[in-house]
């Protein structure tokens, strides 16, 4: 398995209880992990299948019991550790949202200025998540939530933006 086919919804925070349970943080866009049944971790630069045996969710929190880790002991061994599943598995993206993942390399073309350059990554900047792409030699961070991204468009691989006057030049 590739990370390049994974999607990455948290990560082993540390052990929970005496028998094996583990916290897990959730990312944002991650699916209900209680639907899920094995989840990939990364260990010795291979992916890893860990089965699920029972979870508990707390907002973006989960206390996550898997098979075979049955100790404090092992519990410790897989702290620190990301969880993937595969993209195959998580749920659609709505109309005009998005996986930080589906956009990159996509063309940001401005209503008045046309192609402004390809998205390069999407960041995480507290609560804001923002398209980051580089336009004359200087990195552009483009808010998504707001009022500047008019559509995306995933066949065509184009995000349209109105940016106000002004705005590349910050």
């Amino acid at each position: 398995m590739e990370i390049d086919s994974l999607f990455k919804i948290g990560w082993v925070l540390k052990p929970h209880g005496l028998k094996g349970e583990v916290t897990v943080m959730l990312e944002n866009d991650s699916p209900d992990i209680s639907t899920l049944g094995a989840v990939f971790l990364e260990q010795d630069q291979r992916m890893v299948p860990y089965f699920i045996q029972t979870v508990s969710t707390q907002e973006k929190k989960a206390f996550v019991k898997f098979e075979d880790i049955n100790s404090v002991e092992d519990a410790k061994k897989i702290t620190k550790q990301s969880l993937y599943i595969e993209k195959s598995l998580r749920p659609k993206s709505g109309r005009g949202e998005f996986y930080d993942d589906e956009v990159i390399d996509f063309e940001v073309k401005d209503s008045v200025r046309g192609i402004l350059g390809k998205v390069t990554g999407v960041m995480q900047a507290g609560p804001n998540r923002l398209l980051m792409l580089e336009h004359n030699n200087k990195e552009i961070l483009i808010p998504v939530n707001g009022p500047f991204i008019t559509a995306v468009n995933k066949s065509k691989k184009l995000v349209s933006v109105e940016l106000p006057e002004g705005f590349l030049d910050i």
